[in-house]
């Protein structure tokens, strides 16, 4: 029954919301947002924990302000995919602004594989729309959803937009090997890599605290000689901006696994400039740091607690 009414949600959304004059679809989102951040459930206190993170200072007062803010900002996500598929080109083309796209531009046509890796930001998925629509197709992963019909559903839509998606889990392609091979054929590959808490992530510092990051897009980029290039989203008005940020070099020194560290550890810094600029638009309504954790998830990592306590949110359909 869950499954059911979870499909139906987002069905309707595809279904119905595209098809709703802007103003209205927009005020419905925000009346939405506003609604759950009334509410502080689970997913809004762990926001706030989150949140306090980047803005240590906030009183009680600024940092309800900021997270009513990212509750808009994380809705409008979800208005803008359910309206996606009917944007034209050149909806997309005005409403999404991306700097430094030249030296992907370049990279790739010199005939380099890149990994561009973001963060839980802005919009990711009309990012890739952007970037596809200025003839860069890419190679993505996404995370295996219930029911697997909605799992299908958001596939096929991303595949619309221009991507290959391969599912992260309960595939027949291996995906490791896959985005490998798409490296060395010099294309592109995209990652949302801001969140990893399974054993097999790379412990970073992040504002001040540890928490894991994949260590997937370094130690692709190691094995294949792709550049790996962070990019950082925001909302500004009714634009999507998007900053490309120079190429991490994999360092000289160390093994795999060091080397695979340092430049987890320089993405997750660009990231932290970039979050600390726009922390409303930083949609991590999850645990994200160790100290969130239960014990057990936890193994050599501090156990002191951080934030508020709260319920583990359940998975949400925006993962990578």
């Amino acid at each position: 029954m869950k499954d059911r009414l979870v499909y139906a949600a987002y069905a309707t959304g595809w279904g119905v919301l595209k098809h709703l004059p802007e103003p209205v679809a927009r005020g419905l989102f925000d009346r939405l947002a506003d609604y759950a951040w009334r509410r502080r459930g689970p997913r809004v206190l762990q926001l706030e924990a989150n949140l306090l993170r980047v803005r240590p200072g906030a009183d009680e007062a600024q940092l309800r302000e900021l997270s009513r803010a990212g509750m808009r900002s994380y809705m409008r996500y979800w208005l803008e995919s359910f309206r996606l598929p009917v944007w034209s080109r050149q909806r997309v083309a005005r409403d999404v602004r991306v700097d430094g796209f030249d030296q992907l531009r370049e990279t790739l046509e010199s005939g380099r594989g890149a990994v561009i890796t973001l963060p839980h930001m802005g919009n990711w998925d009309l990012a890739g729309a952007w970037v596809a629509l200025e003839g860069f197709p890419f190679t993505t992963v996404a995370e295996r959803l219930e029911p697997e019909r909605l799992f299908d559903r958001f596939v096929a839509f991303r595949e619309s937009l221009g991507m290959e998606v391969l599912a992260l889990t309960g595939g027949s392609v291996n995906v490791v090997g896959t985005l490998a091979r798409r490296l060395r054929e010099g294309k592109l590959v995209c990652l949302v890599g801001d969140r990893d808490l399974s054993e097999a992530g790379v412990e970073v510092s992040f504002f001040g605290e540890a928490t894991r990051m994949p260590a997937g897009p370094a130690a692709l980029c190691q094995r294949t000689g792709a550049a790996l290039m962070p990019v950082s989203l925001w909302y500004e008005g009714t634009m999507l901006r998007a900053q490309i940020h120079p190429e991490i070099a994999v360092p000289a020194e160390g093994d795999r696994k060091e080397k695979t560290r340092v430049m987890t550890q320089a993405m997750a810094a660009v990231w932290e400039d970039a979050i600390r600029e726009h922390p409303e638009d930083w949609h991590m309504l999850q645990r994200f740091w160790l100290a969130d954790l239960p014990v057990r998830e936890t193994v050599g990592a501090p156990a002191r607690p951080a934030g508020r306590p709260v319920e583990e949110p359940t998975a949400e359909a925006s993962g990578a």
